[in-house]
C-alpha cells in the first residue's frame, strides 16, 4: 500500500468520526489540554523514549550493529517527531532505518508491537485488575526470559504510552475508573499503531470513539480523549524537533 493511500485512509476515518460525533470533541480537546497535562506528557515520554532507545540498542547489538545509547535516544526522539508531524506516521522510522540499518529498526519495532499486542490481549481476556496486582511479578518474570531487557523495556514503553493516555482522559474530564480505562487505552493505542493515518491521526480517534461508546462512556468522549492524547503526544515529541533544528543549523 502506497504512502498516499495510507494517508487517504486515515483522512477518511477522521472524516467519518467528525461526521458521527461532530466537531465539538475536537474543540473540547483543545480547551482541555492544559499545561499540567503537557508537562506530565513530556516527562513520561522522556522515560518512554529512553526505554525504546535502549530496546533498539539491544536489538541492534544482537544483529551486530552498534548504536550508542545517547545516539539512540536522539535518533528515537527525531523519529517520533517525524512520525507525529508527517503523513503516514512511519517516516521517522524510515529515517532511522536509512541512517542505522533497516534490520535493527524493523526488528525493534516488531518486538515492541508484539509485546503490546500480547499485553492488550491479556488484559482483554483476563481483565485489568489481575494484571495490576501482578505487575511487579510480571516485570520480574520478564527479566528472566530470553532478551530480558527487550521485554522489560517494551513493557515499560507500553506503560508509558498508557500513562499519557490516562493523563489525556483525566484532562478531558473522563471520570471512569482505572479498571475501565486501562483496556480502552490498550485498544486505542494498538489502533494508533496502524500505518493508515495522517501523522498519527485517524484510526486512533475512530477506535476511541467506538470503544468508549461500547463501554457506555460516549463516542464523543472517546474522540475527545483521543484528540487530547494526540496533542499531548505531539508536544511530547518536540525535543526531537529541537534536535533536528540543531542538526540543520550545524549542518
Amino acid at each position: 500500500m502506497s504512502r498516499w493511500w495510507r494517508v487517504a485512509g486515515g483522512a477518511v476515518v477522521l472524516a467519518v468520526v467528525v461526521w458521527r460525533v461532530g466537531a465539538g470533541p475536537f474543540a473540547d480537546a483543545v480547551r482541555s489540554t492544559h499545561p499540567v497535562a503537557l508537562v506530565a506528557a513530556l516527562a513520561i515520554t522522556a522515560l518512554t523514549t529512553v526505554c525504546c532507545a535502549w530496546r533498539w540498542r539491544v536489538v541492534a547489538g544482537g544483529l551486530g550493529v552498534d548504536v550508542p545509547l545517547r545516539s539512540a535516544v536522539g535518533a528515537y526522539y527525531r523519529s517520533q517527531f517525524l512520525n507525529a508531524t508527517l503523513p503516514g506516521g512511519v517516516l521517522g522510522d524510515v529515517q532511522r532505518a536509512v541512517r542505522h540499518g533497516a534490520r535493527p529498526v524493523v526488528a525493534e519495532r516488531t518486538v515492541g508491537q508484539v509485546v503490546q499486542v500480547v499485553a492488550t490481549v491479556a488484559v482483554l481476556l483476563v481483565g485489568p485488575l489481575p494484571w495490576l496486582a501482578l505487575a511487579p511479578g510480571l516485570l520480574v518474570v520478564a527479566a528472566l526470559v530470553r532478551w530480558p531487557v527487550v521485554v522489560l523495556t517494551s513493557l515499560l514503553a507500553a506503560l508509558g504510552h498508557v500513562l499519557v493516555f490516562l493523563v489525556a482522559a483525566r484532562a478531558a474530564g473522563t471520570d471512569a475508573s482505572l479498571t475501565e480505562l486501562l483496556p480502552l487505552a490498550l485498544v486505542v493505542l494498538l489502533a494508533a499503531a496502524i500505518p493508515l493515518n495522517v501523522a498519527g491521526w485517524g484510526p486512533r480517534e475512530g477506535v476511541a470513539a467506538w470503544a468508549f461508546a461500547a463501554a457506555g462512556l460516549g463516542a464523543g468522549q472517546g474522540a475527545t480523549v483521543a484528540v487530547v492524547y494526540g496533542l499531548l503526544a505531539l508536544v511530547a515529541t518536540l525535543p526531537g524537533g529541537v534536535l533536528m533544528a540543531k542538526g540543520v543549523v550545524r549542518g
